[in-house]
């Protein structure tokens, strides 16, 4: 175990300035709070918190980090608080123990479906001071290190919760060592044949190539020698997990792989990385399409470095990173190398949002928390983000803008502005017209067409890859469905308002609202529209005094213009018109694309060209019958329930609808071929087909169709009628 000088001397290796004082006390409180505690290993419960420590010293962050480090169990497994911890060591770094801390109480109780409002609260965490995530992954990396010592059945939930999350975590703040070191361990642990295979591999492969990686470096480094250029020159072979997931990402073989052997080739300044890539590509063929500069366009995570495949010697593919000393640093340990941990003043969140973009990216997700999306899709969309590689592209007047990889025009919109999304309507890609779902590529430039009359469609949700962009789909989706709804429960309240003799305004509304437990009107028309809420208990609500008004058939109602409900005598009364369709306000019905819901009657279904009634169920939204079902009956007593609605269908529309047809067909062999190529001939589609019953002679069978219309039904039904093999056809309405 690390003795306390020790840990002095590590980090005044990299900071000669460093607070002893501070250090020493958090090292004997530490270690008295802990005091016989033990690990699962068997070894001091302390070792833990020095060894997370130490990992933080080789990210050389400051001294706060380190005691936090020290003290980040305390408060969870010993009898220290807060209060003593901001008495000792300040308020500051009781703040970030007691950040890390509640991490730590996230992930005792973290299962499958509470992962996603875990991660919600860690970036939350994170956000207020990004050294607890700086913490938090060094202490899942010796938990990982030490993984063998859990028990059994927790270790595949640890290290897929580290696959899923920390790995890909530390790869978008640039701390790419961690990174590779997480996902192997967690890879082993995981899938610890498949890691075994490709470790055997590797050092087969390692066997068979000899002193392939010293003939490069040397022969790399006296060729850029000779041009003046000093270097630092290291060579290896992939990760077992890296290697493992490019075989699954691109469906090869450990064979075909063409970039097992990695350089790191590491000059003094810019001016000698592009020098070096000179070198390189005199010197050896180049492998086309392999060719990467992250230097004048950085990752996201501020990556920057010159990538390149070559054939090199013995006819060996193997890939070169070109990079400074500067820019090996900011590669290995991502944020954790920002100057603002250095000098004293990492609590100015503010210019360390301005100078990192990694810091950036995510303070941008922690906005999208603020929109108040579902966990679930909140995970979803964060876990996208953090596994795709990325494209760049370039607005019209050069704005960067980095996606992921795949990403759409669409994505590239709302990346820009939520409001340029919401509103687009096309893209030029590089001066052309391109689709909207086309994948984007590194360089192009992209141009939004916008207009100010588009919403976004809930398809787009199928074709976009960012979070950001399905976030604000769904966001605008529910506010179209919401005003949708909106407009149903008012045109619902207005006719039984109307039928009642009594005028709905907005005033009428918002003196019921705290009688009906609503905050606002539009809350009462959704909860109208979805049949959460009925007209009825409304309008008791606004008109205490009115009593029904109940009239009977024979009462002559039909002779001033009204038509009983049913066929009981006693029933409330609305207009004939009303139920025929008005087209003053009617609601358009557009087939299946409506964004309240819309089906069509189970049994029976509704063609263009029937007369056609709504019927609204809770949770269902509208169901289509055509005006002479007889199901309808089964409403008479529910007239808030009837919605108004019309056809709304091009002439032109090529549109398929349901109905369904009975015949009574002969027994014999060819019936069904006959039935079956007079509907194709007639350019029907046979959605179902069930035999009802069969007798000696003939065989009842049901058909679910798909016609454009009225028309197109008719002329199937005539042509069937018109075969030999037919006793009789009807329509069924359900």
């Amino acid at each position: 175990m690390m003795r306390q000088y020790e840990l002095v001397e590590r980090v005044a290796a990299y900071n000669p300035q460093v607070d002893e004082e501070l250090l020493n006390r958090a090292y004997v409180y530490a270690m008295q709070k802990h005091g016989a505690q033990t690990r699962a290993s068997g070894d001091p419960y302390f070792s833990h918190p020095l060894e997370v420590a130490a990992i933080l010293t080789d990210l050389r962050l400051d001294d706060s980090s380190i005691a936090v480090a020290l003290l980040h169990d305390t408060l969870e497994d010993t009898a220290a608080t807060r209060d003593e911890i901001d008495q000792l060591f300040g308020a500051s770094i009781g703040r970030l123990v007691e950040g890390v801390t509640k991490l730590q109480r996230l992930e005792l109780a973290s299962r499958e479906e509470q992962q996603a409002e875990n991660l919600r609260k860690l970036l939350l965490a994170v956000a207020e001071d990004i050294r607890v995530l700086l913490v938090k992954l060094a202490d899942r990396l010796h938990n990982m290190r030490t993984i063998e010592h859990v028990p059994e059945e927790k270790r595949a939930r640890i290290a897929e919760e580290t696959m899923d999350i920390y790995a890909p975590l530390a790869g978008r703040m640039g701390m790419q060592g961690i990174r590779d070191e997480l996902e192997d361990l967690s890879f082993r642990v995981l899938n610890p044949e498949a890691y075994g295979a490709v470790s055997d591999k590797l050092h087969a492969l390692r066997e068979k190539s000899g002193p392939l990686v010293e003939i490069v470096q040397q022969d790399l480094t006296a060729r850029l020698a000779k041009e003046g250029i000093n270097a630092i020159i290291r060579g290896r072979l992939k990760s077992p997990y890296s290697i493992f997931s490019k075989t699954q990402r691109k469906s090869i073989g450990f064979e075909q792989l063409s970039d097992v052997f990695g350089f790191r080739v590491q000059v003094e300044n810019e001016e000698d990385c592009y020098r070096a890539l000179g070198v390189v590509h005199r010197a050896w063929p180049m492998v086309p399409g392999r060719f990467k500069d992250y230097i004048s366009t950085p990752k996201q995570n501020e990556y920057r470095s010159i990538h390149t495949t070559i054939i090199g010697p013995r006819q060996q593919r193997v890939e070169l990173q070109i990079r400074t000393d500067e820019m090996e640093r900011v590669a290995e340990y991502g944020i954790a190398a920002h100057p603002l941990y250095k000098d004293g003043i990492a609590d100015d969140r503010d210019r360390l949002a301005a100078e990192s973009s990694a810091y950036a990216w995510l303070r941008q997700t922690v906005e999208q928390i603020a929109h108040g999306d579902a966990p679930e899709e909140f995970l979803e969309h964060t876990k996208l983000e953090l596994f795709q590689d990325q494209v760049f592209c370039f607005s019209p007047k050069g704005r960067l803008i980095a996606l992921p990889r795949g990403a759409t025009p669409i994505d590239f919109a709302y990346a820009v502005h939520t409001d340029i999304g919401d509103t687009c309507i096309g893209a030029r890609v590089n001066g052309q017209l391109a689709p909207l779902g086309q994948p984007l590529q590194n360089g192009d430039e992209v141009e939004i067409i916008r207009s100010d009359a588009q919403r976004p469609p809930a398809a787009w949700e199928a074709i976009v890859v960012t979070g950001k962009a399905r976030a604000a789909i769904r966001r605008a989706s529910r506010s179209q469905t919401r005003r949708q709804y909106a407009a149903l429960g008012r045109h619902t309240l207005e006719r039984r308002f109307e039928q009642a003799g009594k005028s709905l305004n907005d005033e009428a509304l918002s003196a019921v609202l705290g009688k009906l437990n609503m905050n606002e009107t539009d809350d009462l028309l959704v909860a109208v529209g979805r049949s959460e809420l009925s007209p009825q208990a409304v309008l008791k609500e606004a008109y205490p005094d009115y009593r029904e008004e109940r009239v009977s058939v024979a009462d002559g109602a039909a002779e001033e213009g009204w038509t009983a409900s049913g066929r009981s005598s006693l029933k409330f009364r609305f207009p004939m018109a009303e139920i025929a369709g008005d087209e003053e306000s009617a609601i358009p019905i557009r087939g299946f694309d409506a964004d309240i819901p819309v089906r069509f009657a189970p049994e029976g279904g509704a063609v263009p060209g029937d007369r056609i009634v709504g019927i609204l169920t809770s949770g269902e939204g509208i169901t289509i019958y055509p005006i002479h079902s007889p199901r309808l009956s089964e409403f008479d007593d529910e007239p808030e329930r009837w919605v108004d609605v019309r056809w709304d269908i091009s002439e032109n529309s090529t549109e398929r609808f349901p109905a369904r047809i009975r015949v009574s067909a002969l027994n014999e062999p060819g019936t069904l071929a006959a039935i079956a190529e007079t509907i194709g001939s007639a350019d029907g589609n046979i959605d179902n087909l069930r035999m009802l019953g069969r007798g000696r002679d003939f065989t009842e069978i049901e058909i679910d169709l798909e016609v454009w219309n009225l028309k197109h039904l008719n002329r199937i039904v005539t042509a069937l009628r018109e075969k030999r093999v037919m006793s009789r056809v009807e329509r069924v309405n359900g």
